[in-house]
C-alpha cells in the first residue's frame, strides 16, 4: 500500500541517496526516454509546456494538448499554444504532437485516446496537468463572498479534468507494465495540511489533486503502474513573469518588488523531475506521494537551467513563512 502522504516537503524520509541505489543507472542512461509515448493534458504554457519539452529532450513522442490553438484562445487569451508547445518538443528531440482538447468533454477525451492507442498502440507516461483557474480564484475571501460561479467553474477545471482523463487514459496506459502517471499540483502534502490556501475553492482543488495520487496509487500499484503527486516551487510561467513586468532573461530585475522571488525556478526545472521519474526503473517507490521539483532535484541530481537546484518549499517554511529577510543560501 502506499505510503500516507505527509513527508517532510514532499520527499520521502526513509529513501536512499541515488548513488546508494544498486538498480539505477547513472543520470544519463536514466533519462532516455526514446520509444516511450506521454500525453501531457495541460501543456498549453507554465509547467506543463516545461515538462511536455524536457520529456521531448529525453526522447519521448508526447501529446501535448489544451484549449489555446494557433486558429483560437481560450478565455486566459494569451499568445501561447499547444502547437507551440508540440514545436518546442519536437526542437527539444522527442516528437512533439499538438491536439486541441477540452478536458471537460468526456468524448473529446476519449477519441483523445483512441487516437493515442491507433497511432502509438501505448501509452507510458500520463501527466494530468490541467488547470486554468488563475482567474477564477479570489485571495483571501471567504466562500461566502466569493463568486460562486467563478469558484464552482475552478473546481471543475481542477478536479474533473483529471477525474475524466484518467478515466479514459489509464486503460491504455496499463497495456503495459511501468506506466506513469503525474498528477500536477501547488504545494506539497505537508505544506497544505497546515497552510490555507488563498481560499475555499483554491485549497480544496490543490487538496483533491493530492488526494487524487494516493488514491492511484492504490489502484495503479497492484496493477504495475505508479502515480505521484508533483508540486513545481515558486514557477517563473509566462504568467509570473508577465505579472513581474520581466522576462526570463532579466527575471532577477523583479527581486527589488519581491526579494523572494530570488527562490523561483523555471517550468523546465519541474519537466526534469518528470523526465527523471519517467526514466528512473524504481519509481514504484515513490507510488502514492507527494513530491516537489526540488525535492527531485536533491534525489535524481538534475539542475534547473542554470546550474541550481532551487528547494522552493523548504525555502517558504523556514525563510518566507517565518518572517525571516530573504536568503536563499543553501536552498539554491
Amino acid at each position: 500500500m502506499p505510503a500516507p502522504l505527509d513527508e517532510d516537503h514532499g520527499d520521502p524520509k526513509d529513501l536512499k541517496d541515488l548513488k546508494d541505489l544498486k538498480d539505477l543507472k547513472d543520470l544519463k542512461d536514466l533519462r532516455d526516454l526514446a520509444g516511450r509515448v506521454a500525453l501531457v493534458a495541460g501543456a498549453t504554457r507554465g509547467a506543463g509546456r516545461g515538462v511536455a519539452v524536457e520529456l521531448g529532450a529525453a526522447g519521448a513522442t508526447v501529446y501535448v494538448t489544451g484549449r489555446s490553438t494557433r486558429a483560437r484562445r481560450s478565455e486566459y487569451d494569451r499568445p501561447e499554444t499547444i502547437e507551440d508547445t508540440a514545436d518546442l518538443v519536437t526542437a527539444a528531440g522527442g516528437h512533439g504532437i499538438a491536439v486541441p482538447v477540452d478536458h471537460l468533454r468526456p468524448a473529446a477525451v476519449r477519441d483523445l485516446v483512441d487516437r493515442i492507442a491507433t497511432e502509438q498502440g501505448r501509452l507510458d507516461i500520463l501527466v494530468n496537468d490541467i488547470w486554468g483557474g488563475e482567474k477564477l480564484f479570489e485571495w483571501d475571501t471567504p466562500v461566502w463572498e466569493h463568486d460562486l460561479d467563478n469558484g464552482l467553474r475552478l473546481l471543475r477545471l481542477a478536479i474533473d479534468t483529471h477525474a475524466v482523463t484518467s478515466h479514459f487514459a489509464l486503460p491504455l496506459l496499463l497495456r503495459r507494465p511501468g506506466g506513469l502517471v503525474v498528477e500536477m499540483t501547488d504545494g506539497t502534502a505537508e505544506h497544505n495540511r497546515d497552510t490555507y490556501r488563498v481560499n475555499l475553492f483554491y485549497d480544496l482543488a490543490k487538496t483533491a489533486v493530492l488526494r487524487m495520487a494516493f488514491a492511484l496509487g492504490h489502484e495503479l500499484g497492484p496493477r504495475g503502474a505508479t502515480a505521484v503527486a508533483l508540486t513545481p516551487g515558486w514557477m517563473r510561467s509566462e504568467l509570473m513573469l508577465d505579472l513581474f513586468g520581466v522576462r526570463e532573461d532579466n527575471w532577477r530585475d523583479a527581486l527589488a518588488r519581491e526579494p523572494h522571488f530570488a527562490i523561483s525556478e523555471t517550468p523546465r526545472f519541474t519537466g526534469r523531475a518528470v523526465a527523471a521519474l519517467a526514466a528512473d526503473p524504481a519509481v514504484a517507490r515513490f507510488n502514492g506521494r507527494s513530491l516537489s521539483s526540488g525535492g527531485l532535484a536533491r534525489e535524481y541530481g538534475f539542475t534547473d537551467l542554470d546550474g541550481s537546484r532551487p528547494d522552493a518549499w523548504r525555502y517558504l517554511k523556514e525563510v518566507q513563512d517565518a518572517g525571516r529577510p530573504a536568503d536563499t543560501t543553501g536552498y539554491r
